[in-house]
């Protein structure tokens, strides 16, 4: 594999990170090499917030508490997920979530145990670094494409200097909560948070391997020799 290969081979959705910090320039060179990522008319709908020491935590203990407070009211603004899973993404979802509780220990009727790993996404999984992005919410459909290679653009440059990341879209349930901390404007959607840093080798969740579709299941080929 070329180095371009290896950093995309190599990503993972990381879920305990050691207290390592990163250095603000580090994340900095990352999000600018991000930022060549394509959008329509070079729109670059992308915007965010990088969080570290006090800040992070402002953020966390704000989250975590209405997390706690069981608010049913904490909805996106976008829905990210269809509200009935069907084939063949229930089995993939199944698959990944039933893999990650099994290394954790964590039995199909443990609701407590599966409830504290969830409030986990809401310390941005120990990192040093946590980031929230937000959209302008007067932007379409195709900005939020065009974000998506932005965040990925994000991820395969950590991975490229031996960090890893955390994409977490459980963020934008809270929007309501992350507004006054980090100070949001009126036209700022919270697209997902994302965290940084270096992985916990000896962490059993960070050994979950998930399993791809190969190309030739979902795309069809034709005109070639």
């Amino acid at each position: 594999m070329n180095d371009v290969d290896q950093a995309i081979s190599s990503r993972r959705s990381i879920r305990r990170f050691l207290p390592t910090p990163v250095p603000s320039e580090t994340v900095e060179e990352i999000l600018d090499l991000a930022a060549r990522a394509p959008s329509g008319s070079n729109m670059q709908p992308w915007r965010g917030y990088v969080l570290a020491g006090a800040a992070k935590e402002r953020l966390v203990a704000a989250v975590q508490a209405e997390y706690d407070a069981g608010s049913s009211e904490h909805k996106q603004e976008v829905q990210y997920y269809p509200d009935d899973f069907f084939e063949p993404y229930l089995a993939r979802r199944r698959e990944v979530g039933w893999g990650l509780y099994g290394l954790l220990g964590i039995g199909r009727r443990d609701g407590e145990k599966m409830k504290a790993q969830h409030r986990r996404n809401f310390q941005f999984f120990d990192a040093p670094v946590g980031m929230i992005f937000t959209i302008h919410r007067g932007l379409a459909t195709g900005s939020w494409l065009d974000y998506g290679m932005f965040l990925e653009n994000i991820m395969v440059s950590a991975r490229g200097r031996g960090l890893d990341t955390c994409a977490q879209a459980a963020w934008s349930h809270y929007h309501r909560a992350i507004r006054p901390v980090l100070g949001l404007a009126e036209e700022e959607i919270v697209v997902c948070g994302m965290a940084l840093g270096y992985a916990d080798p000896d962490a059993p969740e960070n050994t979950l391997q998930t399993i791809r579709t190969p190309a030739r299941d979902f795309m069809r080929f034709e005109g070639f020799a």
